[in-house]
């Protein structure tokens, strides 16, 4: 077996931004990405269970744990052939607006690695990875070849790309077009123009519209501090659910005979149907903010309902129980069914 780190049993609860799952048989970390192939190809050779952890912002791990090896990919830094997959990604971020670079301002603050972002087709603020990434290389774990794949080929959509939900291709390093003038996207998100105090569709310096996407992300506690418990979470634990266009009436009279005719139900345009907001509806399916699982151990966020979190005492069966109470509670109140992001090891809904 490889040399590759120091194999040791590992509570994954120390390497989840939850703060939730049971032990790793074997926790390897890989620092380079010679080391990161050659330990996995070594893995798969002799038949070994495999999960790759980044950032561990995206996992949801069963308490039992995972029984096989867990690997961690610790390769960081970045030049002007893009960024390592192990990457902090906010770190990232705040030196690509330090260098005067534009594009990924309104990503600040999310938690995780940079190599996780094109898997799920990371977004925020209306802004998504898709619209910036230029290319990947991957290590296709069935070929044993390190391939360059464009972002054209990776077929994105919301939250989503051919790599989710697979792990037959390993990310080792991520290449982004970025605006060389010092200023942002143009701001797409309501919400974030009224913050900077400008209009939909205008381009701000970079640095003040990261600032303000921190300040808007810690309101709703989207930003990692070890001393609030609204951020031992996930993130956002459902996306927001799209409805087909064939379903969109129907969907919305029962909606409205829950709300009331009168409500405007948020709404968005989105490939084959209608967007709405996860967020609206666990709310007005009875689900309000700090709304409490198990021995109040897990609860909606108190500042965003798309937060499950952990309060410090709680179990992987206590975050899935809140989840389910809350997935069917939307069901059975609106007919619409919430699906989650994160990635569920050895566990489900």
């Amino acid at each position: 077996m490889s040399t590759v780190g120091t194999p040791v049993q590992e509570a994954l609860r120390e390497h989840t931004t939850l703060r939730l799952g049971g032990p790793a048989r074997r926790f390897v970390t890989a620092s380079t990405t010679g080391e990161l192939v050659s330990l996995v190809r070594e893995l798969d050779a002799a038949g070994e269970s495999v999960l790759l952890l980044g950032g561990g912002s995206n996992l949801v791990v069963a308490d039992a744990g995972f029984a096989g090896t867990v690997v961690r990919i610790g390769t960081t830094g970045w030049d002007d052939d893009g960024v390592a997959a192990g990457q902090n990604w906010d770190d990232y971020v705040a030196a690509t607006i330090a260098a005067g670079l534009g594009g990924l301002e309104c990503l600040s603050g999310i938690p995780g690695s940079a190599g996780a972002t094109p898997i799920q087709n990371v977004g925020a603020y209306g802004c998504e990875i898709s619209q910036v990434l230029r290319s990947i290389d991957l290590y296709d774990r069935r070929s044993g070849a390190i391939r360059t794949i464009a972002a054209a080929d990776l077929g994105f959509a919301y939250r989503t790309s051919v790599l989710k939900g697979t792990d037959s291709g390993i990310v080792l390093r991520v290449r982004f077009s970025l605006h060389t003038d010092g200023l942002s996207a143009p701001i797409r998100y309501a919400e974030l123009a009224t913050a900077l105090g400008t209009e939909v569709g205008a381009r701000v310096p970079a640095a003040e519209a990261r600032e303000a996407v921190l300040a808007l992300r810690a309101r709703k506690g989207m930003v990692l501090d070890p001393a609030d418990h609204d951020t031992w979470s996930a993130g956002s634990f459902f996306t927001n659910p799209v409805v087909a266009d064939d379903q969109v009436t129907d969907v919305l009279a029962r909606i409205a005979e829950v709300v009331g005719a009168d409500v405007p139900v948020p709404r968005y345009p989105a490939d084959g149907g209608v967007k709405l907001s996860a967020a609206w509806l666990i709310e007005r399916a009875g689900f309000g903010k700090g709304y409490p699982g198990p021995g109040g151990r897990v609860r909606l966020s108190t500042k965003h309902t798309l937060a499950l979190t952990n309060r410090g005492a709680a179990t992987t069966a206590d975050l899935l129980a809140l989840a389910r109470e809350v997935r069917d509670g939307v069901l059975n109140t609106f007919g619409v069914t919430l699906r989650p992001e994160p990635l569920l090891i050895n566990c489900q809904l």
